[in-house]
């Protein structure tokens, strides 16, 4: 609906312009649809699918971790490299990348992104340096002794509880410099 309404709005108004407002209206659209996607997983998992497994009985449990959970995993993981992506795209489309990921005084809508920019890049780093290496043997999907898979499921909880606490001030930064009159 919403690109209907987009390419509706642009061709009313006098042509349709691939420019520079175009692809930072793609990039906007792109990054919070994809942030929604993995924040959302990240709230799932930590909010829904870890503290409920206990009550799954064994005989079920394979049904989560064979076939849903590496699934919401690949999704997960790929929607936060996107995440990423498309907000340093969106950052360089509307020029404030290197302001804000430098942190620097000019602004603080600039600040305020660069922080959740920053927290963003954390929290990626997380999910494809601990969290998804960690899964893969807490899963399964790689071979490893008992005890090396539960270690590995500890961690892979830690990493993403982590993430679900810095997802809250990555989310108020990036919401408060669009929505404050911060200039």
């Amino acid at each position: 609906m919403a690109i209907i309404l987009f390419v509706g709005f642009f061709y009313h108004n006098d042509g349709f312009a691939f420019d520079q407002i175009f692809w930072s209206w793609v990039a906007r659209y792109t990054h919070v649809l994809v942030g929604i996607m993995w924040i959302g997983l990240l709230w799932y998992f930590n909010f829904v699918q870890i503290p409920n497994m206990p009550n799954i009985p064994d005989e079920q449990k394979p049904a989560i971790s064979k076939v849903i959970a590496p699934k919401a995993l690949f999704w997960f993981r790929w929607a936060a490299i996107a995440t990423l992506v498309t907000g340093l795209v969106l950052g360089h489309l509307n020029g404030y990348l290197h302001e804000a990921l430098l942190l620097s005084s000019g602004s603080t809508k600039n600040q305020l992104i660069g922080i959740g920019m920053w927290l963003g890049i954390i929290m990626a780093f997380n999910v494809w340096v601990f969290i998804w290496p960690n899964q893969k043997k807490a899963l399964g999907i790689i071979e490893v002794p008992k005890v090396e898979k539960l270690a590995s499921a500890k961690k892979a909880m830690l990493f993403s509880r982590t993430n679900t606490l810095l997802s809250i001030p990555m989310l108020y930064s990036m919401v408060a410099a669009q929505n404050l009159n911060l200039y």
